[in-house]
């Protein structure tokens, strides 16, 4: 396998160190709010950090319970989106076979896989989106012949400008495409 012919990028997906903060932090800050709306229906301390004295169960103790279900639910989607690894996988650009192959993780399902194949010759162009302000999007697309683009990078985490920058022009030049 020559290296100069093969290039394989790794996109990282849901699992990201953010991810797995934010798991841990919406998991323990759901505890604490539902074993405080139970302490305040047993009217009891359930851990001994938590003092539910002054709390009464309708309606405060009630929306804490709430909260905390909410808490620990969207943990539990979290830590699922991490261990199917939802958006991750690979790109790879072989010359030596003449394909470009995109493949990522899904949700489980049918569309779990996916997975696109493409001729070397069907790419037209590698394009950059740059787009700054509030919610910056700094994206490189895949441009196939039918009017199709497929994004490359990964979501969430933007690039610095000199990074995406150097990537798409190095992608551009290896598959000697147009950068647009």
């Amino acid at each position: 396998m020559n290296s100069n012919l093969i290039r394989r990028y790794v996109v990282v997906g849901s699992r990201r160190t953010s991810n797995y903060i934010w798991a841990i932090i919406c998991a323990i800050g759901g505890i604490d709010f539902l074993l405080t709306g139970l302490s305040s229906y047993f009217n009891s301390n359930l851990l001994p950090i938590i003092h539910a004295d002054n709390i009464i169960f309708f309606p405060q103790g009630l929306v804490m319970c709430f909260y905390g279900l909410l808490g620990l639910l969207f943990s539990c989607y979290l830590g699922l989106t991490i261990l199917w690894s939802v958006g991750g996988g690979f790109n790879i650009f072989d010359k030596q076979n003449g394909i470009v192959r995109i493949f990522r993780w899904g949700f489980p399902g049918k569309n779990r896989r996916i997975d696109l194949t493409y001729p070397i010759d069907e790419v037209t162009a590698i394009r950059l989106e740059l787009k700054d302000g509030l919610n910056p999007r700094r994206t490189i697309y895949l441009c196939v012949k039918g009017q199709r683009q497929i994004p490359l990078t990964r979501v969430g985490q933007p690039m610095t400008l000199e990074e995406i920058e150097v990537l798409a022009a190095e992608l551009a030049q290896f598959l000697q495409k147009d950068l647009i």
